[in-house]
């Protein structure tokens, strides 16, 4: 069992910093180092990946806030100012990713920059980000799925229950289950398919998105907070989509790259 410490890291006068923030600081911070490192390992400039990944980093925190307030859009309607309060939680993923590749490939393709390895070098460093960056949720009481009495369970305080669990205590906390599949997808990805897919660039990134999605597909089935569509989890929707994609493509770019 373990709990929550609260979402607030440091209070100094009328400076708050929150967990959420420092944790997705950090989650940007070793994700661009990665990427960093792994552009230079591949001869490719840092300095422009580093430009554009910022972009895309902009873009992605605009399109994981811009998705996940679409989907909530009855409580952000009365509360405007509340869209832009991302340090209380609510980025979704997907959006995110949809939200850094507008933007970022729009650089690339600008600048008639290799927007393929560009995506194949930041995968691990998606999937590690993500890995770090779910620990906000811990702090901030979110992302968990149904109660639960094994041995991992999280307590959740009475406040951050939903009211069809009102009476339960513990719960799972699938923010950690996400968190350790998004590190096993980064250790996937730079040991085991890095260099056997090296020659067909963009390969990795949607190996990427085909693993991501199927951790994702199972662990969304647990918690209570999901985005809907109807009857449709938003989130379960989307990872079937891209486990989809990565089937069809993977294939495509692995023959092309043997043709070639």
């Amino acid at each position: 069992m373990f709990s929550s410490p609260g979402p607030i890291a440091l209070q100094v006068g009328p400076l708050t910093i929150r967990w959420y923030g420092v944790l997705m600081a950090l989650a940007m911070a070793v994700g661009l180092w990665l990427a960093y490192r792994e552009a230079r390992r591949r001869g490719v400039d840092p300095e422009e990946l580093l430009k554009t990944s910022e972009l895309a980093l902009l873009g992605g925190l605009v399109g994981a806030r811009l998705y996940y307030v679409a989907f909530n859009w009855e409580y952000y309607s009365r509360l405007p100012l509340k869209i832009i309060a991302v340090w209380e939680g609510g980025l979704a993923i997907h959006g995110g990713i949809l939200g850094g590749l507008l933007l970022g490939g729009l650089y690339a393709w600008w600048r008639s920059l290799p927007l393929n390895r560009y995506l194949d070098i930041i995968a691990p460093s998606l999937a590690l980000g993500q890995g770090i960056g779910r620990w906000g949720n811990f702090f901030n009481e979110e992302a968990f799925g149904t109660p639960t009495s094994l041995p991992w369970k999280l307590y959740i305080s009475p406040p951050h229950r939903p009211l069809l669990y009102a009476q339960d205590e513990f719960f799972h906390p699938t923010f950690l289950y996400e968190s350790l599949w998004d590190l096993v997808v980064c250790g996937l990805l730079v040991w085991v398919f890095r260099d056997r897919v090296a020659r067909a660039p963009a390969t990795l990134f949607w190996i990427y998105v085909g693993l991501y999605s199927a951790g994702r597909l199972i662990v969304e089935g647990l918690r209570t907070d999901s985005l809907m569509l109807g009857p449709i989890r938003v989130a379960q929707l989307a990872s079937v989509v891209g486990i989809g994609l990565a089937i069809v493509i993977v294939p495509i770019l692995l023959k092309r790259s043997r043709s070639a």
